[in-house]
């Protein structure tokens, strides 16, 4: 019973801490890997313009900084990478702009399971310094629904979403079970 308290602390704790760290632009010391999943199918046809504009102002311009690596993935038909690189000054971010303003939509589903089983992949490289972070942005929560019920589900263990007018993002932590074990190990080490 003490160490499921002690487990809801500690994932508090971290959720909290992740929070405050991406909100505190210009100001985290931590550096982050940013996987970002966007729905590639015709769904987001209505949504491209604004979810677009959001990961232009709010990802590039508020959350990472340099130093920060980001990897894009649109889900399409089949999941493909379309950008993997470290942010390094306003050239690489105008770079990104670019390829996000040239995305191409239009296939009958989103292939979300196959593009986080390759950024889980990734995660697992994440050194222990690093934030890992992966964002998914999708037209409608049912394009999910594969994923949610297919080998990926337990991805969305640790998730949280945000709806916005035409479209949402989906939040996932899928290595911080890892990092709760750790650090819950580590507490239950020094209390002794």
């Amino acid at each position: 019973m003490r160490i499921n308290t002690l487990r809801r602390s500690l994932i508090m704790i971290i959720l909290v801490g992740f929070s405050f760290s991406l909100n505190a632009q210009n100001q985290r010391v931590i550096p982050v890997d940013m996987h970002l999943i966007i729905d590639g199918s015709s769904s987001m046809e209505n949504a491209r313009n604004g979810s677009i504009a959001w990961i232009n102002s709010q990802v590039l311009d508020r959350i990472l900084m340099d130093g920060d690596s980001i990897s894009i993935w649109t889900a399409g038909d089949r999941a493909r990478l379309i950008h993997s690189g470290t942010i390094s000054g306003t050239a690489g971010k105008t770079e990104i702009r670019d390829k996000l303003a040239a995305l191409e939509l239009g296939g009958e589903r989103a292939d979300f399971s196959g593009a986080l089983t390759e950024a889980a992949a990734r995660l697992s490289q994440t050194a222990s310094n690093r934030l890992a972070v992966t964002m998914l942005v999708t037209a409608s929560a049912e394009g999910l629904e594969p994923a949610l019920t297919g080998s990926a589900q337990g991805l969305f263990r640790w998730s949280r979403s945000e709806r916005y007018e035409r479209w949402q993002v989906l939040i996932v932590a899928p290595d911080i079970g890892r990092r709760v074990q750790q650090a819950a190990a580590a507490y239950m080490s020094s209390v002794r």
